[in-house]
């Protein structure tokens, strides 16, 4: 019991030689923090400017009703909010694309202390490397989808918590704790797709496959070292949180009025785009060091991808797609009827 109780409370990651990795990939770091600032910005932006638009439409327009640039404004922040999301949204894939992946990509040779290029090369040389992997967005896309879909259910059918957190009274909080290791497993994803761009031999659906049966027979150690850094993770978040109350409170010193009550939500919100700039890709370097070492040298177990099968249509769908790479593999190296 005691040996079991200290496997779970030591995680198995280097915290300063993944700090070390992580500061190495700075120019994607620098592009992460302008795009999850910018975008909140142009978002809050691109709505004021509906509901100014809105106001001004209604006070030249509707003279007579004095309540009228008020609803305009309402309808203009609102169409504001309709036309943001949608730029937003047909900028999702492309990002997603070019940063997610290309950033992955950079880490994966890292944390296998294999060289990468250094500044601005990075990004063009982590674009080649993911372009070559992954031909198009689209199908990049399509494989984050299914691999998300596919770690739900490994979540679900994961053995219990009592033999992975050998507790006494845990029973009672199962679902809670359940809840919690859903939650822990957010990078998840980047790691199978690491995977894929470290095994560049067959196509990316096959890896995909590969990546998340391995992953399932490593879930303990996987998900214990996924709940360490979320919590590490979290911490680190709230004390950012935590020392950009003093600027907010500052702004609500020099900047009396309703306008003030918003440096509370600007620091929130800030806190949070440092989180996913600077900490997420902290924790997809640790946890994909983990996931190397815990699968070198292991071979697919059949019944873990029975039961995946069985229990997770987008598992099925994955298959479906790497079957179909193989199939056409094959047709492209039948030799044709003369």
């Amino acid at each position: 019991m005691k040996q079991r109780i200290e496997a779970f409370v030591m995680w198995d990651f280097s915290i300063g030689r993944t700090l070390v990795i992580t500061a190495r990939t700075w120019p994607f770091i620098f592009l992460r923090v302008f795009i999850y600032t910018a975008v909140p910005a142009a978002f809050c932006l691109i709505i004021a400017c509906g509901a100014g638009v809105g106001f001004g439409i209604g006070h030249i327009f509707i003279l007579a009703d004095a309540e009228a640039p008020a609803r305009c404004a309402g309808i203009g922040g609102l169409i504001g909010m309709v036309a943001a999301t949608a730029l937003m949204y047909g900028l999702r894939e492309y990002v997603l694309y070019i940063v997610k992946a290309g950033h992955i990509a950079v880490l994966v040779h890292l944390v296998e202390g294999r060289p990468v290029p250094g500044g601005q090369r990075q990004l063009t040389y982590a674009r080649k490397v993911v372009v070559e992997r992954f031909v198009e967005a689209n199908v990049f896309f399509v494989l984050d989808q299914l691999i998300k879909g596919t770690l739900d259910s490994i979540s679900a059918v994961t053995s219990g918590l009592a033999a992975l957190i050998p507790l006494p009274g845990l029973t009672a909080a199962v679902g809670l704790l359940n809840h919690f290791i859903r939650a822990s497993v957010t990078y998840v994803d980047e790691i199978i797709l690491g995977y894929n761009i470290r095994m560049a031999d067959v196509s990316p659906f096959q890896n995909g496959l590969r990546g998340i049966v391995l992953y399932a027979q490593n879930s303990k150690i996987m998900v214990k070292n996924a709940i360490w850094l979320s919590v590490i993770v979290w911490v680190l978040t709230i004390i950012v949180f935590i020392s950009l109350l003093a600027p907010a409170a500052a702004l609500i010193f020099w900047i009396p009025g309703p306008s003030s009550g918003y440096a509370f939500f600007f620091a929130i919100g800030l806190s949070l785009a440092l989180k996913m700039a600077l900490l997420e890709p902290f924790a997809i370097a640790a946890l994909m060091g983990v996931y190397f070492k815990a699968i070198e040298g292991q071979a697919l177990d059949p019944a873990w991808e029975e039961r995946l099968n069985e229990t997770s249509e987008a598992f099925r769908d994955l298959k479906d797609k790497a079957l179909e790479g193989l199939a056409d593999i094959a047709r492209a190296n039948t030799p044709r009827a003369a």
